[in-house]
């Protein structure tokens, strides 16, 4: 693919993957967010080039269609292309940040030696992702992240080892405000 048309590729993708989140998603307001991204990402495509990346996604086998009752064609993506937009959605995801609700969130886990690339490369995700690491196998983070936490242990497929809290204290609270630079009155 053309270099423009794999950026198209690749938002293709990630549109259906949201699409397919939007229909596991039962809190409305996730559901309108999520709704409102869809749409702004959705006017971007240039129609002519969307055609084109679509029919190549087909011939790749990232697409599958199917063909409906009225005569009109559905586009899902196909085991391969859900592997393709999970990865991609892996490589851009960010946690936004804002005012600070006083909150810490914890992850914490316990991943076997057989499982170690994966223990690492979670490790490097959550370093990554603006965590600090309290100890070898303990992270800390002052915003909202259950669903990007969610989101990487289900893609290293973790989750037996893998634990999610949230904590309104911590006895070094004064030196985590100091390392993510939150003021006492954030």
């Amino acid at each position: 693919m053309p270099k423009k048309s794999s950026a198209t590729g690749q938002k293709i993708l990630l549109l259906l993957l949201a699409g397919f989140a939007l229909g596991l998603t039962y809190n409305p307001r996730r559901q309108f967010r999520i709704t409102k991204e869809l749409e702004r990402e959705w006017k971007k495509i240039d129609r002519k080039e969307l055609e084109s990346t679509i029919s190549q996604l087909y011939k790749s086998r990232l697409l599958e269609a199917r063909e409906n009752k009225d005569g009109t064609s559905t586009f899902i993506l196909s085991g391969k292309g859900k592997a393709r937009a999970l990865t991609y959605r892996f490589e851009e995801m960010r946690i936004q940040t804002g005012k600070w609700d006083g909150k810490w969130r914890l992850v914490v886990f316990d991943v076997p030696e057989k499982k170690k690339p994966a223990r690492e490369a979670l490790r490097r995700k959550l370093r990554e992702l603006g965590f600090y690491e309290l100890q070898k196998s303990v992270f800390v983070f002052p915003f909202e992240c259950r669903d990007e936490i969610d989101f990487v242990i289900e893609f290293f497929d973790m989750r037996p080892y893998v634990r999610y809290g949230v904590l309104e204290d911590i006895d070094n609270d004064a030196h985590l405000r100091k390392i993510f630079e939150l003021k006492a009155e954030d």
